[in-house]
């Protein structure tokens, strides 16, 4: 009888199987710390295949990299509704990006403390990631403001710093929340919703905040 032959795994599938294990051994290492040999073994696959489908310990990082950031705007993106109003937008958002991050730890750990810390063509994938995240957050904030004071030309500027603390905001409190135990997505979401929706609703409402008149400029 003849040799029994095993069905191949799909080129595709087993690529994705190797950067699940990357992603989870960068997150939890460092990317210094982090080996190929590990990265095979956790995978399943000899060290030889990952350098065969992903060349080099920097193109499997890259790869990890643009694969969790592609992860993380469209959960954030799928997460929003553009026919609800706008506070209900920004609620459904921040509960969006608080949910991956929580259930994704060691993506989120790449993205946010390793792929900064590791050099320019790293940190450059995830700068372009959060400026895709802050553009969205500014046109939905803009939209809601255009409709507030009835002004369809309201530029973006009087609100794309607004998006760009909130996004800062973000991040911070995703990290403090996957570190401290008991803490949830959802409480973490509620928690920049009540702190930012105060203001931004002022905003809104054409009550925006102004410095002391006696203040020295």
């Amino acid at each position: 009888m003849g040799a029994v032959k095993t069905k191949r795994m799909p080129r595709a599938v087993r690529e994705q199987q190797m950067l699940d294990a990357a992603v989870r051994t960068f997150g939890r290492r460092g990317y210094m710390a982090a080996s190929m040999d590990e990265i095979a073994e956790l995978a399943g696959v000899s060290k030889p295949l990952v350098y065969l489908y992903l060349n080099s310990k920097e193109s499997l990082f890259t790869a990890c990299i643009r694969r969790e950031a592609r992860a993380l705007t469209e959960a954030v993106r799928t997460g929003v509704r553009p026919d609800l109003p706008a506070d209900r937008q920004l609620w459904d958002g921040l509960q969006a990006f608080f949910a991956h991050t929580a259930e994704h730890p060691d993506g989120w750990s790449v993205l946010h403390l390793q792929a900064r810390t590791h050099g320019d063509p790293f940190a450059a994938e995830v700068r372009a990631m959060r400026e895709e995240i802050v553009a969205f957050v500014t046109e939905l904030i803009v939209v809601a403001a255009r409709e507030a004071h009835s002004d369809p030309d309201l530029p973006e500027r009087e609100v794309a710093g607004l998006a760009e603390a909130l996004v800062g905001a973000a991040e911070s409190l995703a990290a403090w929340t996957n570190a401290t135990p008991g803490a949830t997505a959802r409480q973490s979401a509620s928690t920049l919703m009540n702190f930012a929706w105060a203001g931004l609703s002022n905003l809104m409402d054409g009550r925006p905040w102004s410095p002391p008149v006696d203040e020295v400029s």
